[in-house]
C-alpha cells in the first residue's frame, strides 16, 4: 500500500466522508421510514459490508467481487436491522452504486457496462458483470483500520436513527468476531474442552457463536444436506440448509465441526425429533416410527443405509462419539 503523508491522508478522509455522506439514494419517503432517514440504506449496507472483508483480510485489493461472503455479510445487515418480512437484493446496490465515482463496474467479456439496466437478481448481476473495482484513494482508506472505522461511522450517523445505530455498530462487531470464531472452529485437529464454561452468555455472544458455527459447517458441506444431499440456494444467497449441532450445545458446549451436520429444513427436524440418525459407519439410519399410520414420509425412506454426504477433510466428518449420543439419547428405534 502506498504510504501518505499526513497533509495527503487528511485530505483523503475528508474527501471520502463528503461522498460517503451523499450518496445518491432512492429518497421516497413513502417507502423508507425515520429509522434510515427516509432513504434507502443499500449502499450503507453494501459499503459497510466491504468494510468488513477488508478488516476480515477477504478483500486485499481494489476489485471487489460479488462473493457469497459479500451477500452472506450484506444480508446480515438487511435482516438484522431492517423490519422483518422486508426483504432486499445486493444486486440494486452493487449496480446502482455506478453513480458513484469511487465505482467502477467490471462487465464480462461480451457485455457493456450501461446505464438503466434491470438488475433484480444476484443470477444476473453475475451475468453482465464480474465485479467492481474501487478508486485507489479509497482502496488504501479501506486498508486502514483507523480511516475505515471512520468511514463506517459517517455512514451509520448519516442514514440511520440514532436508536438504530448501536444496533448497526453491534452488527459489524458480530460479523467480525464470527468470522475469527469461524476460522478459529476450522483449526480445530483434535478433541479438547469446551469452547465455553456453560455459563450464561450474553446475547451478543450468542450471536457471534451461532453465525461463526454456521459460517465454518455451512461452508465445509458446500451448502448440501449430509442426510438427503440436496444443495438449494437462491439467487440471492439464501440455502436450505442449517448448521445443526449432533450433540445438542445445551449437552456439549461444543461448536467443533465434527459435532456439527448440514442439514435441510426437512432432515434437521426428523433428526432432532430422533426420526433420522447416523449409524457407525456413517450410514443414514431412519426410525420405523416415520412409516406410521397418517404419515407420508416421502423420499426419506429411500435414504435408509445410503452413506451420508461429508467434508472432504475426514478430520471434519461428524464425532462418532457425539454420534453414538444421538443414538441413544434421541434416535427411536
Amino acid at each position: 500500500m502506498p504510504a501518505l503523508d499526513m497533509g495527503q491522508g487528511i485530505k483523503m478522509i475528508d474527501e471520502f466522508i463528503h461522498k460517503f455522506s451523499r450518496l445518491r439514494t432512492d429518497k421516497n419517503r413513502k417507502r423508507w421510514s425515520a429509522l434510515t432517514a427516509h432513504q434507502a440504506p443499500h449502499k450503507p449496507f453494501l459499503l459497510m459490508s466491504i468494510m468488513d472483508l477488508f478488516a476480515q483480510g477477504e478483500i486485499t485489493g481494489k476489485f471487489i467481487k460479488p462473493s457469497p461472503e459479500l451477500l452472506e455479510t450484506f444480508n446480515s445487515y438487511f435482516s438484522n436491522i431492517m423490519p422483518v418480512g422486508q426483504k432486499s437484493s445486493m444486486s440494486y446496490p452493487f449496480y446502482h452504486m455506478r453513480s458513484e465515482s469511487f465505482w467502477k463496474l467490471i462487465p464480462n467479456e461480451g457485455y457493456k457496462d450501461l446505464p438503466g439496466l434491470t438488475i433484480s437478481s444476484m443470477a444476473k448481476l453475475r451475468e453482465i458483470y464480474c465485479g467492481a473495482q474501487i478508486d485507489e484513494s479509497l482502496f488504501i482508506l479501506m486498508c486502514n483500520p483507523e480511516t475505515r472505522e471512520q468511514l463506517r461511522s459517517v455512514l451509520i450517523n448519516t442514514y440511520f436513527a440514532p436508536e438504530i445505530r448501536p444496533k448497526i455498530v453491534e452488527q459489524g462487531q458480530v460479523n467480525f468476531e464470527a468470522y475469527e470464531y469461524s476460522q478459529n472452529l476450522l483449526k480445530v485437529a483434535e478433541m479438547q474442552t469446551a469452547f465455553s464454561n456453560g455459563g450464561e452468555d450474553s446475547e451478543k455472544k450468542i450471536k457471534v457463536r451461532d453465525q461463526g458455527f454456521r459460517k465454518a459447517v455451512v461452508s465445509l458441506y458446500m451448502h448440501r444436506c449430509a442426510l438427503c444431499g440436496i444443495r438449494m440456494l437462491t439467487p440471492d444467497g439464501h440455502t436450505i440448509v442449517d448448521a445443526a449441532h449432533v450433540k445438542p450445545w445445551k449437552e456439549s458446549f461444543d461448536d467443533r465441526p465434527n459435532n456439527g451436520m448440514a442439514l435441510c429444513k426437512l432432515c434437521h427436524w426428523s433428526f432432532d425429533q430422533g426420526l433420522m440418525s447416523v449409524g457407525k459407519h456413517y450410514e443414514v439410519l431412519v426410525s420405523k416410527r416415520v412409516s406410521v399410520e397418517q404419515n407420508f414420509p416421502g423420499h426419506i425412506l429411500t435414504l435408509t443405509a445410503r452413506h451420508i454426504f461429508t467434508p472432504q477433510e475426514q478430520i471434519f466428518w461428524p464425532d462418532q462419539a457425539n454420534l453414538d449420543w444421538h443414538r441413544r439419547e434421541r434416535f427411536i428405534k
